[in-house]
């Protein structure tokens, strides 16, 4: 098992190595380690896995029932939603099935909600059902006045993202796949059948390579001799409101979609908050994760329409991800066997949905340049702590604190996070490099107060892990 975050990489090549440590880059690396015999290298540039568009996202596990009929992505969408609630349950991910609503405001977006239904069908999604105004505000009595009808998707939930990639991650470096971290990829080539990708950290040569590197996939693929897509970073802020929101809906809420994507929604998320976004603003800055006034002006314009009461409640925090839109309406993701090189590029808000689709599919490519494989085995079965708010939490289960008294010890109120849970998480086979890293782990610091009561508490907890 083996984390790296400095000094040289390895000087031997490896069979496979994945550029990008997000919720796909991770997902793969974790499926192509159920074969015993690959030497496989997952090379990410920041400190930790999921620290792009991965840890800031909506966290809703799509159903796919918007998604273009006969497209790539529609098809990994939904067989990727089966697979992650599957392995959710399995690995104690939190999730939560409570459906959305795709609410009609105007004439324009009513006509169009059969149309979406019939969608919905061709994608293989055939519960959802037409509303009309008496049952929709009967389903979302908070719901701003003037909608027409919705269109009823029980099938879409919300999940714990942070808590995906980093599965994916462990189950991976657990069977043997070595996580090289702070490791940018500067420069890509291929000679006489080998990769070699030039790092601060010096070079790392690999057989074959995935190009999982999200908003940087394009740069890579060109340094390989390819022009298939130009990433465009489209950034969403979002507005994370207070627990005491969590009443106010039930429902993920949707907008008519448009194409710029699926629109501003709320919704409420397994850490108990309520969600307001996201923005959809096309940049050139692949690095321009910073919130402005001006779009959470607007995000509150559009949430007072929706759900007026909202913005009653308090504001725990603002985000902003940037999603590694392209040109084209599909996903990105091809072989070029001359190379042995598989490149996963433009996957968008649904990738996390689609991450363990996503990662057979680039599996089998790679066979089909050649990759010998050989005989597949299980994994260890991973068990996740648990960050939702519907499920148990450490300090709620008396047996667990008898047994430990430092998961009945708490140290972030706000979130009731104790000192067992942080203790885990510094101990963890990847642990985190950072309070944020820490933060996503167990959620200390992300609570009402930001850290203001437990963040000398927790940095003291961190610092000490790291002596």
């Amino acid at each position: 098992m083996t984390v790296t975050v400095s000094g040289h990489l390895p000087v031997e090549p490896y069979d496979v190595a994945i550029v990008g440590a997000g919720v796909v880059g991770c997902a793969i690396a974790r499926r192509l380690a159920h074969h015993p015999g690959l030497g496989i290298a997952l090379v990410e540039a920041q400190d930790d896995v999921g620290q792009g568009t991965s840890k800031a996202n909506t966290a809703i596990l799509h159903t796919g029932f918007d998604a273009v009929p006969g497209s790539l992505e529609a098809r990994l969408v939904r067989e990727g939603a089966r697979e992650l609630a599957a392995y959710a349950a399995e690995s104690g991910i939190p999730v939560e099935r409570v459906g959305a609503l795709l609410v009609a405001w105007d004439e324009e977006q009513l006509a169009a909600l059969p149309r979406l239904a019939e969608k919905a069908v061709r994608n293989e999604c055939h519960d959802t059902r037409l509303l009309g105004p008496a049952d929709l505000y009967a389903r979302e009595p908070h719901l701003g006045p003037g909608a027409l009808g919705a269109l009823h998707v029980p099938g879409e939930s919300i999940i714990c993202p942070w808590t995906t990639t980093l599965a994916y991650a462990v189950q991976a470096v657990r069977a043997g796949a070595d996580l090289h971290l702070n490791a940018p990829v500067a420069h890509a080539g291929h000679t006489d059948g080998v990769h070699r990708l030039d790092t601060p950290r010096g070079p790392l040569h690999a057989r074959r390579l995935v190009n999982a590197a999200g908003l940087h996939a394009d740069t890579l693929d060109r340094s390989l001799g390819h022009d298939d897509f130009t990433v465009t970073p489209r950034r969403g802020q979002l507005v994370v409101h207070d627990k005491f929101a969590r009443a106010l809906v039930r429902h993920i809420l949707l907008p008519v979609p448009t194409a710029l994507g699926k629109g501003v929604l709320v919704a409420p998320t397994v850490y108990g908050n309520v969600l307001l976004g996201p923005t959809a603003e096309d940049l050139d800055d692949k690095h321009a994760t910073g919130s402005t006034a001006e779009g959470l002006r607007r995000l509150r314009e559009q949430g007072r329409r929706i759900l007026p009461a909202l913005l009653e409640e308090e504001v725990t925090a603002v985000y902003a991800g940037l999603r590694a839109a392209t040109e084209h309406d599909d996903y990105r993701i091809a072989a070029h066997p001359a190379q042995g090189y598989v490149t996963a590029g433009g996957i968008r808000s649904t990738g996390l949905t689609a991450s363990l689709a996503i990662a057979e599919h680039v599996t089998g490519l790679l066979a089909d340049t050649g990759l010998a494989l050989g005989p597949r085995r299980p994994l260890e079965p991973v068990r996740m702590p648990n960050l939702g708010e519907a499920f148990p939490r450490p300090h709620q289960q008396p047996e667990r604190v008898a047994a430990d008294p430092e998961y009945g010890t708490l140290v972030c109120h706000c979130e009731r996070v104790s000192r067992g849970e942080i203790r885990d998480a510094l101990a963890g086979p990847i642990p985190p490099r950072s309070l944020d890293g820490l933060r996503r782990r167990t959620r200390a610091r992300a609570g009402r107060c930001q850290g203001s009561f437990c963040g000398a508490a927790v940095r003291a907890l961190f610092e000490e892990a790291q002596r």
